[in-house]
């Protein structure tokens, strides 16, 4: 596989919070991948890693084929990470042609172009400070993407959009990868989109790669029947190891011919059941599965990574 970004054993701590903990991954070259976690797993340490705004505690990367922080390799790069903010003065074109000036590129950026692509032609005259937080998110893109990057790390991307608003968008990321070659990370609660835009996906949780790969190969073997029933704990007794709560509910890891035996004995067990169902083989299902067991070492203060949400 031809890696666009790989890291190995990466760590990150912030005093006694480990944000990353021995994190190794390869990120193919080209299409679109997902980044996948709770708050707290670490998305957001390890892109400000990757685009050298911060220095992992230890291990190692590459991006582009250079180690981490490469001054040249970083001018390649475009990036959204978090709800941009801009002078609330200026007009969605000055911003851009600001930003472009920053970088050395004003006479190469096309900012009409670029406005007109993520759907801003119509307020590119607006000052932002009177923008939705759905336009200040396109307005984001349009910054990441006007200096041609030939790689894109997305936090969040359709964030505060309406339905059509995030059809759009995933049009347009799907376009910067099949049609401009640009290779797109990106990092969404939104798992519906998730899947139907992402080529593969990892999944993070509590710093550690939790699994990977396309959304078919992560679903086999992530079939679970989803329990609506009281009380849970005695569910969780009966089950073990293969169950987990989950809101409401408790997921169980069996295997279908078992699951008439198992609801008989909990039922003879005085175990009220409201609802039994089958969830698996699609992303919402495979990411619980990964991200809802309970770590008994875990703390109220692992759930942040110095003070940032993912």
């Amino acid at each position: 596989m031809n890696a666009v970004i790989s890291t190995e054993q990466l760590s990150k701590s912030f005093g006694s919070v480990t944000a990353l903990d021995g994190l190794s991954l390869d990120i193919p070259k080209g299409g679109v991948y997902g980044i996948l976690g709770p708050n707290g797993a670490g998305k957001s340490t390890l892109f400000r890693i990757l685009l050298g705004l911060i220095e992992p505690t230890s291990g190692r990367g590459t991006v582009l084929d250079y180690p981490l922080a490469h001054s040249p390799t970083l001018r390649r790069m475009g990036s959204m990470i978090e709800t941009p903010r801009y002078p609330a003065y200026l007009t969605a074109q000055e911003s851009l042609t600001w930003l472009a000036t920053a970088h050395g590129m004003r006479a190469e950026v096309d900012v009409a172009y670029w406005l007109d692509r993520v759907g801003l032609t119509e307020a590119a005259e607006r000052r932002v400070g009177g923008f939705s937080v759905g336009m200040m998110q396109r307005l984001g893109v349009a910054a990441a993407l006007m200096t041609r990057p030939d790689l894109v790390i997305l936090d969040e991307p359709t964030s505060g959009m309406d339905p059509p608003g995030i059809t759009e968008m995933r049009g347009l990321i799907r376009s910067l990868a099949d049609d401009d070659g640009v290779t797109v990370i990106l990092a969404s609660h939104q798992l519906n989109e998730v899947q139907k835009l992402c080529d593969r996906v990892a999944i993070m949780n509590r710093g550690k790669l939790a699994a990977e790969g396309s959304v078919s190969e992560l679903s086999e073997n992530t079939e679970h029947l989803h329990l609506v029933a009281s009380p849970l704990s005695k569910v969780l007794d009966i089950v073990g190891d293969a169950g987990h709560i989950v809101g409401e509910a408790v997921l169980v890891n069996v295997r279908r011919q078992d699951t008439a035996a198992l609801i008989r004995h909990l039922v003879t067990s005085n175990v009220d059941i409201m609802e039994a169902r089958w969830v698996g083989a699609d992303l919402e299902a495979i990411f619980i599965a990964q991200t809802s067991a309970p770590d008994p070492l875990a703390t109220e203060s692992t759930t942040t990574e110095a003070g940032h949400a993912d």
